[in-house]
């Protein structure tokens, strides 16, 4: 199994990135596990408590399970994802059935962060984009699906996502093997991490 992380800031267009990579390759022999279904479950604290966590720091992630997790699928073994709600700022009582394929891409903003996380990844790949595209992606994205307004995302910005970034996020660069600039010249980077995913699957 080849493992690919795909880290980068918030709103940085991993997502679109994942989506370019696979564009082309056969669904069935990859599969794709995000960070976000891996936040620690909160149960025993409210709502208000809850929507206080800072979870742009590496301490709100379940590493030890997503690491676990990603070990049972090299095993060859299947596992059940968490579902994370953005809305309760908790995890669900749902979890995704996920099998082992020939390539698992692991996305989100801290997995380079986790020293244990980067020694599975084969592949490391950092998305690198402006501060401003960043900021306004989010927005768009938290107002539209996390119901947010302007004001809570741009203190938020302020409070914890830029100097989490500048702390936790943005030193992990250091560790890709490839940093793919988010705009339209990042086709040759793209076709580099086809070709040895295409490599494995053949």
């Amino acid at each position: 199994m080849l493992i690919i992380g795909i880290a980068g800031g918030t709103g940085s267009g991993k997502t679109t990135v994942v989506h370019q990579i696979m564009n082309e390759l056969p669904q069935t022999e990859v599969g794709i596990i995000s960070q976000d279904s891996y936040y620690k479950e909160n149960k025993g604290l409210s709502f208000d408590e809850r929507a206080l966590i800072n979870f742009d720091h590496p301490r709100a992630i379940d590493f030890e399970l997503l690491v676990a997790h990603l070990k049972e699928l090299k095993l060859g073994n299947n596992i059940h994802q968490p579902v994370y709600s953005f809305v309760t700022h908790n995890r669900t009582d749902d979890t995704i059935f996920t099998h082992p394929r020939k390539v698992m891409i692991v996305e989100g903003i801290l997995i380079l962060a986790n020293p244990e996380l980067r020694e599975l990844f084969d592949v490391k790949i950092y998305v690198h984009a402006d501060s401003d595209e960043r900021l306004i992606r989010r927005m768009k994205r938290d107002i539209a699906e996390r119901g947010r307004d302007m004001t809570e995302v741009l203190n938020r910005y302020q409070s914890t996502l830029k100097p989490m970034h500048e702390q936790f996020i943005e030193p992990t660069k250091a560790f890709a093997d490839i940093i793919i600039p988010n705009d339209k010249y990042n086709t040759v980077a793209i076709d580099v991490v086809r070709a040895v995913i295409n490599q494995k699957i053949l």
